[in-house]
């Protein structure tokens, strides 16, 4: 079978980085174990510059920030976005990079923690949650099989 398609919003990510044993980082150790991460060439650039930010360097490390990036970055699909005008369907335009992401690269799966993603209206073939959403829908249909 198949393993499902996520695409991981870098607030997700970041706070995975930064707080063990939280929803975030639970969230990424179940997409590594069990479902495909994927990425684009934009929602890993956005990935980059954030975690370098100077406001993080108390928490990680440059050496655990390259190690999380390369890491990352092996273990992706990689998905290019199409070059035309895309549809808008975030309050903020520049988070629909990673619904485009997700529907270029087949994803079933977005978490994010950012309200503009939550809010959007549903998208066909798409499910849209919050960390703690997801972890209890896959968690509730591991209890069924």
């Amino acid at each position: 079978m198949k393993a499902e398609r996520v695409v991981i919003d870098t607030n997700v990510l970041i706070s995975a980085a930064l707080s063990a044993q939280s929803p975030p980082q639970q969230v990424v150790f179940h997409v590594l174990a069990h479902r495909q991460l994927v990425f684009s060439s934009a929602t890993f650039a956005e990935l980059e510059t954030r975690l370098w930010r100077p406001k993080f360097d108390r928490y990680i490390s440059p050496e655990a920030r390259r190690s999380l990036l390369h890491d990352l970055k092996a273990v992706a699909i990689w998905e290019e976005l199409p070059a035309e005008p895309l549809t808008t369907y975030s309050r903020d335009p520049d988070d629909d990079k990673f619904i485009h992401t997700a529907l270029t690269g087949q994803a079933a799966w977005l978490v994010s923690g950012d309200k503009d993603l939550l809010d959007v209206p549903p998208i066909d073939g798409l499910r849209i949650l919050s960390p703690a959403q997801a972890l209890d829908e896959w968690n509730a249909a591991a209890q069924k099989d």
